[in-house]
């Protein structure tokens, strides 16, 4: 029944945040929250064609947040975190996207805040992307890791708080632009909205994933998006003996 606790809510200046404000969700939170961890890994080494080991993790993740929330949470933490040698992440948006389509077939959407800690946003229209398609707050910890290195390698000359609350704000700043330029003013308006045209992915991943997204143009499936995510997990894990950076 609808009360006073139906009311409660963690607010944020900005849905993009450093990696202190998500151990805080991870530690003991307010009465009426509850976060549960949901991990946003496959394995890349059952080299399937079809794609099939990526679609059953996508389906184990949707069952562990449907289970999430029979067990009543309302926080959904969706981290790749827990990324080794055996384990690749799914990639954010598609697991993202994923999750907030699925909850939204189920009828339990509203009854959870989605959280989205990767290391993969690292632009504007990385984070720009996530919210439109259900993120609330997105924590991009490597690309805040990275700057922490830059200044300890002594590449930047400020305080590691100060550069990375920098980053967040500029990036925030750009989704602002965008958002105004389609004549949006608020983050709640934006968020889920999906405003957006997919160019490249066939019907299938439109329909199951990135649900009435406008796509006219036909392309790749959920097999080759596995094959490229197994294919950048693999050079990174890869022996580098003569310490190559990766590519961008």
């Amino acid at each position: 029944k609808p009360g006073p606790g139906s009311c409660r809510m963690i607010k944020y200046d900005s849905p993009l945040v450093d990696d202190i404000e998500i151990s805080k969700l991870r530690g003991e939170l307010p009465k009426g929250f509850k976060a549960s961890l949901l991990n946003i890994l496959f394995d890349p080494d059952q080299k399937d064609v079809e794609g099939i080991n990526l679609q059953d993790s996508l389906k184990v993740l949707f069952e562990s947040a449907d289970q999430a929330i029979h067990d009543g949470s309302n926080i959904l933490i969706l981290s790749d975190r827990g990324i080794a040698d055996h384990k690749a992440a799914i990639p954010s948006l598609l697991a993202c996207a994923g999750v907030h389509h699925h909850l939204i077939r189920k009828g339990t959407r509203t009854k959870v805040s989605l959280v989205v800690e990767s290391g993969e946003p690292r632009e504007v229209q990385h984070f720009a992307l996530l919210l439109g398609y259900g993120a609330d707050l997105i924590n991009p910890y490597l690309s805040l890791e990275t700057i922490r290195f830059m200044i300890s390698e002594g590449n930047l000359d400020l305080p590691a708080d100060i550069a990375c609350k920098n980053f967040l704000k500029a990036n925030l700043n750009g989704v602002i632009k965008t958002m105004s330029k389609m004549g949006i003013s608020t983050i709640a308006s934006y968020r889920g909205a999906q405003i957006f045209e997919a160019i490249g992915l066939n019907q299938s991943i439109i329909d199951k994933y990135f649900t009435k997204t406008a796509s006219r143009i036909e392309g790749i499936g959920i097999e080759t998006i596995a094959s490229e995510a197994r294919h950048r997990h693999n050079f990174a894990f890869s022996p580098r003996p003569d310490e190559r950076a990766l590519p961008l």
